[in-house]
């Protein structure tokens, strides 16, 4: 009993600490330019290094699904709305196809909700292989290319492979008609059957007005040491456990629940972006799926994010030099979680916040509306810009094909 007493206050010697050189930091807070190529990147300007051709295809594949459920806004996958919405409008939208260097096909495939808001994937195959038909009985592009030279945004959590259970994911694979296009998806994991090379990983959304309004000064101490608010264990889909998150969110439950200096709970209160703000590090776990939102407000909001999630692939890693702002924990390290954030010396972690706190890092992980230079929108396409030009043997030889049009589910072949 006293050897736990001695513990406790030597955690609670140590969280006093934190506060007092917090404090101290957000009193002196100063940016840090994001050193060599990775800063130039992230701040490249797409305008003028690439065209790109919208299809124009019938109100069924975008908007009519949006207006029978406005939900889609607003939830982690809207980026396939918000940058079709984008496109529309940017100087890098050309009307004239034959100028193309990419022809993008707006089909919203995760605006399917249940009512308590999770996307059905279920139709997604079906959908996708009819937008697909559509462009390839009226324009030549398509079959020029069989896709080579298209980019479709998939948002799922398991991308093309359209399935929310990796185990079925895996199974499904890509789809088939997908393989030569290029991947525009938040799924992200090396070495994965749903991530095939040359996928652009983007963040997932995140309302970015709803942010803004929660901010607070950044004067303010980050008092918490560490901070998480989500799921541990999810009964309903996993009642053994252990399949949920590779079983490594109930190991931080497990082994922190009690720890001062770990602020966890499964309750999400209103003050939850505020939490954020006031707190060094935020834990960034996998779920079902390897990312979450929680990425994008933890570098938003400055806090550090402790990223558990082994092999995975962040946004814009070409741009975004996640090691300087990140701490990688494996999965199978978690119990060691307090030992190895504590072990941090304390100039790292400045420095760290230092880079967090530059404007165009936040920038990059958002989809504002209006776009704004830097943002999401335009990381995307500077990551097809730097795929250009394309090689001359995307372009298919007279009557030559690839694709199978028959291969998959026998389900996914059905009309849409």
């Amino acid at each position: 009993m006293r050897d736990r007493r001695c513990v406790f206050t030597l955690l609670l010697c140590f969280s006093t600490f934190w506060r007092i050189e917090a404090f101290k930091f957000h009193r002196a807070q100063k940016t840090e330019r994001i050193s060599g190529s990775a800063g130039d990147v992230l701040e490249d300007d797409p305008v003028g290094r690439l065209k790109v051709f919208v299809y124009e295809l019938p109100s069924k594949y975008n908007k009519k699904i949006l207006q029978k459920d406005p939900r889609c806004l607003t939830h982690m996958f809207a980026a396939e709305i918000f940058v079709h919405r984008f496109l529309l409008s940017s100087p890098v939208r050309t009307l004239n196809p034959e100028e193309a260097d990419w022809f993008y096909t707006p089909v919203y495939t995760t605006c399917d909700l249940t009512p308590n808001g999770l996307p059905l994937p279920f139709k997604s195959p079906r959908m996708m292989r009819s937008a697909i038909q559509l462009i390839s009985s009226n324009w030549p592009y398509w079959n020029a290319t069989e896709g080579a030279d298209h980019f479709f945004i998939v948002p799922h959590d398991f991308a093309a492979c359209f399935h929310y259970l990796e185990e079925k994911a895996i199974e499904r694979g890509i789809l088939p008609l997908l393989q030569r296009a290029t991947l525009v998806q938040t799924f992200g994991q090396r070495n994965h059957v749903c991530l095939k090379d040359g996928s652009i990983i983007i963040p997932p959304y995140a309302p970015p007005q709803k942010m803004q309004a929660h901010l607070i000064s950044p004067s303010t101490p980050r008092s918490i040491f560490v901070y998480f608010r989500g799921l541990f264990y999810d009964v309903g889909n996993d009642p053994e456990g252990g399949y949920y998150a590779r079983g490594a969110r109930a190991s931080v439950w497990e082994n922190f629940k009690d720890n001062p200096l770990f602020d966890i709970s499964t309750e999400h209160p209103t003050t939850y972006y505020e939490d954020m703000q006031r707190a060094i590090f935020c834990l960034c776990p996998l779920g079902w799926a390897p990312w979450s939102p929680r990425l994008v407000e933890a570098v938003v909001f400055g806090c550090i994010p402790v990223i558990i999630a082994d092999d995975i692939v962040l946004p814009f890693a070409d741009a975004i030099p996640w090691e300087d702002i990140g701490v990688f924990v494996a999965e199978k390290d978690v119990p060691k979680l307090d030992t190895i954030l504590t072990s941090i010396p304390i100039e790292e972690i400045l420095r760290k916040q230092r880079v967090l706190a530059n404007p165009s890092m936040k920038q990059a992980m958002l989809f504002p509306h209006p776009a704004q230079a830097r943002d999401a929108f335009h990381q995307i396409l500077n990551g097809l810009a730097r795929k250009l030009p394309h090689d001359r043997s995307i372009y298919m030889r007279s009557a030559e094909s690839v694709l199978n049009w028959t291969a998959g589910p026998v389900g996914d072949l059905k009309p849409w």
